[in-house]
């Protein structure tokens, strides 16, 4: 039982009870070497033999055994099931049924093998999925601007008020955190029930309308610091990453899903927006510390 769900989470199609077949390449010939050599260790036989068709329709035949459609409408189905739960589940628990259906996702996905329009459809159903759960931790997000990023001087900037959403997710908490650090350290922030409420003397980040918010392809803090002069400091360029995946998707980054979980257990702790600052101010702190680091170990 062991090896057969070995072969069946490797992709392997049953030709028949005891015949299995995989595409060929190193990686997959290692794994069913390694579930051989298991086998025989439990006293029973294995042979890994290399498979060619003879005719373009065998190949098309042996394609055939490794279609995924049906398993991409069973995930799909599971989603829009998931989909009817979102509103009830508090962001700690919408957080780990993502990263759930994120392993099923990407556990499909590394055996389809040759994918096809149900591989393209899935894409975009779980595009959607992951943009309905983001309107949920973030609601209110701002729609991108276009435009350049004016160079502002920090100095003018001073002991001023900043303001944005009550109850910040990834990019508000970076960027605030971002304010305080690096180019006003005794701002004091307001946070909005609505962004309508903002005072006309507060400087606004990260809604529609606000001073600073996302810009072309740069989410808020990506902005603050092109506007700030910050992008030559590499450990911010990193967080900058990890903050942009985390708002907007893109290249994953290592550190994300760590700083996500911390994030979404800590807004479930701290009702307080200030004391979920201070709290998430100390894990970016250290996050920064981190990537500044590896760059000197980098740099040696």
């Amino acid at each position: 039982m062991r090896v057969w769900r070995a072969l069946k989470a490797a992709g392997c199609a049953a030709l028949r009870d005891g015949a299995y077949l995989l595409p060929g390449d190193a990686t997959r010939q290692e794994a069913l070497r390694q579930l051989g050599e298991e086998c025989r260790n439990e006293g029973g036989n294995a042979w890994l033999l290399a498979v060619q068709p003879l005719h373009s329709d065998e190949e098309a035949v042996f394609r055939q055994l490794f279609d995924r459609t049906e398993d991409y409408q069973t995930l799909r189905r599971s989603w829009k099931d998931a989909t009817a739960t979102l509103s009830g589940l508090a962001a700690a628990e919408l957080l780990r049924l993502q990263r759930k259906l994120q392993r099923e996702y990407d556990a499909l996905r590394s055996i389809d093998f040759f994918p096809g329009e149900g591989s393209v459809e899935a894409q975009a159903a779980w595009a959607e999925l992951c943009a309905r759960i983001s309107r949920l931790l973030s609601p209110d997000e701002p729609n991108d601007t276009s435009g350049a990023v004016p160079r502002l001087q920090a100095t003018a900037y001073q002991g001023r008020t900043w303001a944005t959403r009550r109850r910040p997710w990834v990019d508000r908490v970076a960027s605030a955190w971002l304010i305080r650090r690096f180019i006003d350290p005794h701002a004091r922030f307001e946070w909005l029930e609505q962004p309508s409420d903002c005072p006309k003397e507060a400087l606004g980040f990260d809604f529609d309308g606000a001073a600073f918010t996302h810009v072309g392809e740069r989410v808020t803090f990506e902005t603050l610091m092109a506007a700030f002069g910050l992008e030559g400091d590499a450990a911010l360029m990193r967080l900058a990453a990890l903050v942009h995946v985390l708002d907007v998707g893109g290249e994953p980054v290592p550190e994300a899903a760590g700083f996500e979980a911390v994030m979404g257990g800590a807004r479930e702790r701290v009702a307080d927006d200030d004391a979920l600052l201070d709290e998430m101010s100390q894990v970016l702190d250290s996050l920064y510390a981190h990537f500044e680091g590896q760059g000197a170990r980098t740099g040696s």
